[in-house]
């Protein structure tokens, strides 16, 4: 039988900086460093036999909100945060280590998981990601839990293999849309609207999510999905309030705040010019067809 293995975490914590510079360090942990807000430099001292030979300088890695680092073991690196502007980070280290419970193995798990099993194939100093908020949620629900079980437990290690699931799968989305950028940032967008229709966001707020400007977004979008991100963001809204009032029970009056429309008038109006009826109708239609089908 293979060997089982099993995450082991050496630090988590989370921690605001403030015009700091941090000395080089290293330790034999994988490190994630998640910018939750703010920004700060990231310098590297990566062994390569060209760099080693004249010295080079470090590689520095500028990391900005809803961005996070993963640096290997024992690779040299600080922190340095410029200026009045302080930054908040979620750090996570960890390693493996052998493991007497006969739990599924994780290097077993990850095999069966395309995008994991690609990014372990390929070794690398460091990476940095780009995150729609799915990477910190876990991170987040993983740092609770070890601080509840005390660094061990079932739970625990269903996180960090979730954790370890969407990074890979992040990073191998980004690799396979690294020949067209604006591809990538127009699918962000849309995950960031699929994710947030029941609030009241506008461009700005979603072309903040992908860190770029919103005028930028609207052409991109408009290119790539011959419409607008505030069209597409309308017509999902619409969608939902047609399930909402064909299979639910929500009153109407509430409908608008499901879907993160403020006035209720203004979702009349909407809907209207979506369906071609009003939400009262819709509804009404939808219950007489339900009754004439069980009737039949």
């Amino acid at each position: 039988m293979a060997e089982q293995y099993r995450p082991e975490f050496y630090a988590y914590y989370y921690k605001q900086w403030q015009d700091y510079s941090m000395a080089y360090h290293q330790h034999p942990s994988t490190e994630i460093m998640y910018m939750i807000s703010g920004h700060c430099l990231i310098e590297l001292q990566i062994e390569q036999d060209a760099q080693a030979s004249n010295g080079s300088a470090p590689v520095q890695v500028q990391l900005k909100k809803g961005q996070f680092i993963m640096i290997d073991a024992n690779v040299p690196h600080r922190l340095i945060v410029e200026g009045s502007s302080p930054c908040r980070m979620l750090n996570v280290e960890f390693g493996f280590a052998p493991s007497s419970l006969q739990l599924p193995s994780l290097f077993q798990m990850a095999s069966e998981e395309e995008a994991l099993a690609e990014l372990l194939s390929q070794p690398q100093h460091y990476f940095v990601l780009s995150d729609p908020e799915e990477v910190y949620y876990v991170l987040k629900s993983l740092v609770l839990e070890l601080d509840q079980q005390h660094r061990t437990g079932t739970m625990a290690d269903l996180l960090f293999i979730q954790l370890l699931v969407r990074i890979a799968r992040l990073w191998q989305d980004t690799q396979i849309h690294s020949t067209s950028q604006t591809e990538w940032y127009v699918k962000r967008s849309i995950q960031y609207i699929h994710q947030n229709y029941d609030r009241p966001i506008r461009v700005e707020h979603i072309a903040s999510a992908v860190n770029v400007h919103p005028g930028y977004l609207h052409r991109i979008f408009k290119k790539h999905m011959n419409t607008t991100p505030t069209d597409y963001l309308t017509r999902l809204r619409m969608e939902k309030a047609v399930m909402l009032l064909g299979q639910t029970d929500i009153p109407i009056q509430e409908i608008a705040d499901y879907i993160g429309v403020s006035s209720r008038q203004y979702f009349h109006l909407l809907f209207k010019k979506h369906t071609g009826q009003t939400p009262a109708e819709y509804r009404g239609n939808v219950v007489r067809y339900d009754r004439q089908y069980v009737e039949e």
